[in-house]
């Protein structure tokens, strides 16, 4: 019998505006596999913390405001995720090149 151990299960992420993701390849078709990689992975995690997180995107970067910045496709391409921990939510806020990505003035507002 489960009593409290099946209430700390944690659910699968849900992901906020996957349009982003979508749009972003019809534009860079070479992004594909390392977007749909890395939202596999997004959409399965149970992350707890920060830690969690860096287990399966070492280079991922905290920057603030629930922000995190991930590398993709060798760091040509960058996403900004808005996760919620508690709430085992992601909202996808950006998705674009490094150079677009350096154009941001402020990435905790994004």
């Amino acid at each position: 019998m489960c009593i409290f151990a099946c209430k700390l299960q944690k659910v699968t992420m849900k992901i906020l505006y996957p349009e982003k993701i979508n749009d972003f390849i019809q534009i860079h078709p070479d992004s594909k596999p390392a977007l749909e990689r890395w939202s596999t992975i997004l959409k399965a995690a149970k992350w707890r913390h920060l830690a969690d997180l860096k287990q399966d995107f070492p280079s991922a970067d905290y920057v603030g405001n629930n922000r995190y910045v991930f590398n993709i496709k060798g760091n040509r391409y960058r996403t900004v995720v808005m996760i919620v921990f508690f709430a085992d939510t992601a909202a996808i806020r950006f998705v674009g090149t490094h150079k677009e990505y350096d154009r941001i003035k402020d990435i905790k507002t994004i």
